[in-house]
């Protein structure tokens, strides 16, 4: 059977069909950190631009914002009601977030998600709250000791340190062999806490723990056994200082510091992340010797589990078209172009140290508990520095540390009654 075009016959012309309006393509405000100038955030770029090709009923329109203001950007929108439909985001951020009822349960859409399997089981945990998917993962930033593996041999120890005595031990023998330091750390700004927990974690020590009641709280001050331990933790950091493993001006290093003079060869060893890679290209000769191994620990292996997530709005008008996004910016396309080191999928690990070296150590992430961050995480920078700078004693630090993590979370209404 063959279909006629029907036309309007008018004055012995025929016209075209009358078709109805074609839809206007739904625009989703997408709000990046992304360096422009990076070769992994043009990759990214040119995989939106193939998801418009095959989505054309959806257009991303991008706005670029530094990390450093991205934080207060999305509050105050998100208290105005303005909202992005997406966004790139921190993990210190999430419980904020959840608290304030910003975020999409994305629990419905990913229950029939065909990727799902090949995502690290936990982290899908560690952006669930309450059995609900509440942000979909992004990319991960697992720390691994990174060494200098010539200046080890210098020291004549042959392969990393496997504990913190070790590590100090190592330390001690490569600052006298080399007159190098053997360790770095961030003693402050966002890195600091992030080394700290990944510590505590190390001594199976929680900041806060859930109660029944889903409140939660700190447990230090009722539990003699979890505050030696956290005591420990602080004795740590002053052993590191006192027996020089560390420099004193390490003190107050943030992340720029504690990167750059690694990158440079001026210590050792440091506990970092796989962008170091890019340090690594910048800095060929210094960094042609390094190595990766699991980060030394005290009672069990940890690392700290950095899931940068993308953060989907519930004010969205569109949350089947944002899942579409999300879901594609987690799929195995993107996540190969963009994140070959530092993908939150099984099946994206690239085969050279900085993929496969920092991946293996995805079983052992520890993360933040979900809640309001802030006032937690300025007190555990400002714990490091009472122990490195003050020179207070280690105990009396961390039985204030649980204090004023249970203020914080009495402030924010999180705090158990139990």
């Amino acid at each position: 059977m063959r279909i006629l075009k029907i036309g309007l016959l008018l004055g012995g012309l025929l016209l075209a069909p009358i078709l109805p309006a074609a839809a206007e393509p739904v625009t989703l405000q997408f709000w990046a950190a992304w360096d422009l100038n990076q070769p992994d955030a043009q990759a990214m770029q040119g995989q939106i631009a193939a998801f418009e090709q095959a989505h054309p009923d959806i257009r991303i329109e991008t706005q670029t914002i530094a990390f450093g203001a991205l934080h207060d950007k999305l509050v105050t929108a998100v208290a105005g009601g303005d909202a992005p439909d997406i966004s790139w985001g921190l993990p210190e951020w999430f419980g904020e977030l959840s608290r304030m009822g910003a975020l999409l349960d994305v629990t419905p859409y990913a229950a029939d998600w065909p990727d799902r399997a090949a995502i690290y089981p936990n982290v899908l945990d560690g952006l669930t709250i309450d059995g609900k998917l509440m942000a979909m993962p992004h990319y991960l930033g697992i720390r691994a000791l990174l060494v200098h593996d010539a200046v080890l041999q210098k020291a004549g120890i042959v392969e990393p340190p496997k504990t913190w005595d070790e590590l100090i031990a190592a330390a001690v023998k490569i600052k006298a062999a080399t007159g190098q330091y053997g360790f770095g750390i961030a003693g402050t700004g966002v890195r600091a806490p992030q080394e700290l927990i990944m510590y505590l974690a190390q001594n199976d020590v929680a900041v806060a723990r859930r109660q029944p009641d889903g409140g939660y709280k700190n447990s230090w001050a009722d539990d003699p056994a979890e505050l030696a331990r956290a005591t420990e933790v602080f004795a740590f950091y002053r052993r590191l200082l006192d027996e020089g493993a560390i420099a004193p001006e390490a003190a107050g290093w943030g992340w720029e510091e504690e990167d750059s003079n690694f990158a440079l060869g001026k210590y050792a060893m440091v506990v970092d992340g796989a962008w170091m890679q890019s340090r690594a290209q910048q800095n060929p000769e210094t960094m042609a010797d390094v190595k990766v191994a699991p980060p030394p620990y005290k009672a069990r292996p940890a690392t700290f589990f950095e899931i940068n997530p993308f953060y989907l709005f519930k004010s969205t008008q569109h949350p089947k078209e944002v899942w579409e996004f999300a879901s594609f910016m987690a799929g195995r396309d993107y996540q190969a172009a963009g994140r070959p080191t530092t993908s939150v999928r099984k099946d994206v690990v690239s085969t050279d140290l900085w993929g496969q070296g920092f991946a293996s150590l995805a079983p052992s992430g520890v993360v933040f508990p979900p809640v309001a961050l802030g006032q937690i995480t300025r007190a555990m920078e400002e714990s490091i520095g009472r122990v490195l700078l003050k020179q207070e004693d280690p105990a009396a630090v961390a039985a204030w540390l649980g204090k004023q993590v249970n203020k914080a979370l009495r402030q924010s209404g999180e705090l158990s009654s139990s």
